[in-house]
């Protein structure tokens, strides 16, 4: 039996979220050790299990896969979650790309002064209600389909689907005025799957807290 894909990372969402999602999705079991301190960082550093000196670091199939991009690429063609063929990928890599641009706006508050961050806030859902969210109501409205790509659930619907709901969290009515998104979103969530990964005592991490913050600062230092 192949060891579980193992994930290091901090307590929270990050850049490692979204390869916990696509993991879920897929329905593989994985485990996870939390970095909590510089201590910890350091040895990981110190060992070359980091070929940048950065995390997220996920080890499977032999493999010490670092860079989040390169992580899910590699775990949405190993899934089957990457299309049929080039045109079909290379679709599915602009729409990933464009919900994780997105994601990681709303990542970055959490470290943003307190002064700062209903600024930032406004300036996510202004983008995500002009910018992002009419492409994805547009996509789905001009071929008619459940999913985004080829008619089959990908790693573009799953990257849509965190977005999605990382943007409820910050306003509930986001979604009022894409009615397609709507339907996307109830559909792709009673995946069971998905479903599994949104209930209670999953793997999902909650959104990032002052502590989650402070461990992040006083490990890499910034």
């Amino acid at each position: 039996m192949a060891a579980r894909p193992k994930l290091y990372y901090f307590r929270g969402r990050g850049r490692m979220e979204s390869i916990r999602w696509l993991l879920a999705a897929a329905g593989v079991e994985f485990e996870e050790e939390f970095i909590e301190t510089r201590g910890q960082y350091e040895k990981l550093k110190k060992e070359g299990r980091l070929l940048f000196d950065q995390v997220p670091l996920v080890e499977m199939d032999g493999m010490r896969l670092t860079q989040t991009r390169a992580i899910l690429s590699y775990l949405a063609a190993k899934y089957n979650l990457y299309g049929k063929d080039l045109k079909e990928t290379a679709r599915i890599n602009m729409y990933a790309d464009g919900t994780l641009d997105l994601m990681m706006m709303v990542a970055l508050v959490a470290f943003k002064p307190p002064e700062e961050k209903e600024e930032s806030v406004a300036l996510i859902m202004k983008n995500a209600k002009n910018r992002y969210f009419p492409v994805f109501e547009k996509i789905l409205k001009g071929h008619g389909e459940d999913f985004l790509v080829g008619n089959k659930f990908s790693w573009a619907d799953i990257q849509l689907i965190e977005a999605i709901l990382m943007m409820e969290e910050l306003d509930a009515s986001v979604l009022s005025a894409f009615p397609r998104l709507q339907a996307f979103k109830a559909k792709i969530s009673n995946i069971p799957t998905i479903k599994k990964f949104l209930q209670p005592g999953s793997q999902r991490k909650p959104p990032p807290d002052s502590h989650y913050v402070e461990v992040v600062r006083n490990t890499l230092q910034f």
